[in-house]
């Protein structure tokens, strides 16, 4: 399935039905009177939150969305049927803008969230509605309210506990495929990878999901590389993991420009905590090691972990330094491996 994070979707709401101009017509009854029934209401755009969708992709091959209209009234003082509402299924973390794409009209962080976007339009009153002590024979009815249409776009921004940053090639999905099941691509030139993936990863009997967004290079603040599209798929991440290549000759530098990366970016970027570490140590000597961690943590500011991906040196203690930093009620309980044996008598 391919990813999308960002659809724009026109949308209309039913019009209402109007209403009717009838009088009752029967054998010995002389002064049947009004008998115009109302119009139906118009349906609804909702957009709703559900589990198992990761990406906009269904909203690429249809953009338009329209709900059905309300029947008019009938004579015999027959209402009209109300209009089908519709619902936009959208998956978990998706944010509804308006058409200036800056207005947030709803943010939808749990499964059943619902968010009415479109109110359909009000039936038309009959003319019975208008019968008085004084007007017995009204011939009059409203028309049903016209229906509500705008155009909207759906900003998809993933719920992860932990968002890992770095540099292109510095060992982020490899971190990802060997701590989850999940299968990013993995190769040795920049830009593997295209769009974020998430996988979930467990330690000490419990669980959290990390983002993996595609690397930041100098300048991708002002559009340079694949730019900061891809930013705010950590903004509600708990923790950053910040990776930095231990085999780069430009240590500091590397560490400096995704700094200043999330700093253009805002939304609080950086300020949130941040767990530093050098990756790929498998390409180390014991004295390389120490040295550039101790370069790093001066600059840094704070302890520097050590790891590498690939022999999966030091992963454990990563994860728990990001599991420090998730609250109790994001973490999920690990099932035992006992659960899932078969039943034997």
């Amino acid at each position: 399935m391919k990813f999308l994070d960002l659809a724009k979707v026109y949308i209309r709401s039913g019009s209402g039905g109007n209403g009717c101009i009838s009088f009752r017509r029967e054998k010995y009854i002389e002064y049947g009177g009004p008998d115009g029934g109302d119009g139906g209401g118009g349906g609804s755009v909702w957009a709703e939150a559900v589990d198992g969708l990761n990406t906009l992709i269904d909203f690429r091959y249809q953009q338009h969305f329209f709900a059905e209209n309300g029947t008019p009234g009938m004579g015999k003082q027959r209402t009209g049927a109300d209009g089908d509402d519709i619902v936009l299924r959208v998956p978990v973390g998706t944010e509804i803008l308006d058409e200036d794409q800056e207005t947030v009209i709803a943010d939808l962080t749990e499964v059943g969230e619902r968010v009415c976007l479109a109110k359909g339009g009000n039936g038309g009153w009959g003319n019975l509605r208008f019968k008085t002590s004084t007007n017995q024979a009204p011939r009059r009815s409203n028309p049903g309210q016209e229906g509500v249409e705008r155009t909207i776009w759906l900003r998809l921004k993933l719920i992860a506990d932990v968002g890992l940053v770095g540099l292109p090639n510095a060992g982020k999905s490899t971190f990802l495929a060997a701590t989850s099941n999940a299968r990013p691509k993995v190769a040795d030139y920049p830009f593997t990878t295209l769009h974020p993936n998430l996988g979930v990863v467990g330690v000490d009997n419990t669980e959290f999901v990390v983002a993996d967004i595609p690397g930041l290079i100098d300048g991708a603040s002002e559009g340079r590389g694949l730019g900061d599209l891809f930013l705010g798929h950590i903004e509600r991440c708990a923790v950053l993991l910040h990776l930095v290549d231990g085999s780069s000759g430009t240590l500091i530098e590397d560490y400096q420009t995704i700094i200043r990366e999330l700093d253009a970016y805002g939304v609080g970027l950086s300020d949130k905590p941040r767990v530093t570490v050098l990756n790929k140590i498998d390409t180390l000597d014991e004295e390389e090691r120490i040295f550039l961690r101790e370069e790093l943590e001066a600059v840094a500011g704070t302890p520097v972990l050590l790891m590498s991906g690939v022999s999966r040196e030091g992963v454990t203690e990563v994860l728990r330094a990001l599991r420090a930093h998730i609250d109790e009620g994001r973490l999920r309980q690990r099932p035992d491996a006992d659960e899932d044996a078969p039943w034997q008598p």
